[in-house]
């Protein structure tokens, strides 16, 4: 399978280094580097990590990274995981993910 990010986990993952930039661009880059490894290896064991608790049926996967979430979902039809955002642990994330309108 392969693995395709969508605007929104591209754009996070740039934030993500921007933040990081601040005070170490070095650091920024091997950790987004890191970040963007990891999404990839989803190809290997796209069910290796849980579905989110209360929201299965939507089949939104976590896999964590430090203190950082890679949330994907498993395409079977088109053949692909497609990494919906990558985001800090610390965020809110449902409000994120599911905002109310």
């Amino acid at each position: 399978m392969r693995v395709v990010l969508t605007e929104a986990a591209i754009d996070d993952l740039i934030a993500i280094g921007t933040f990081i930039g601040q005070d170490d661009p070095k650091r920024a880059a091997t950790f987004v580097a890191a970040l963007e490894a990891r999404c990839t290896a989803l190809a290997d064991t796209p069910r290796g990590f849980p579905l989110l608790p209360g929201r299965e049926a939507l089949g939104i996967r976590r896999r964590p990274y430090g203190h950082h979430l890679i949330f994907y979902r498993i395409d079977e039809a088109a053949s692909h995981i497609e990494v919906l955002r990558v985001l800090s642990g610390a965020r809110n994330i449902d409000a994120i993910l599911f905002p109310v309108d």
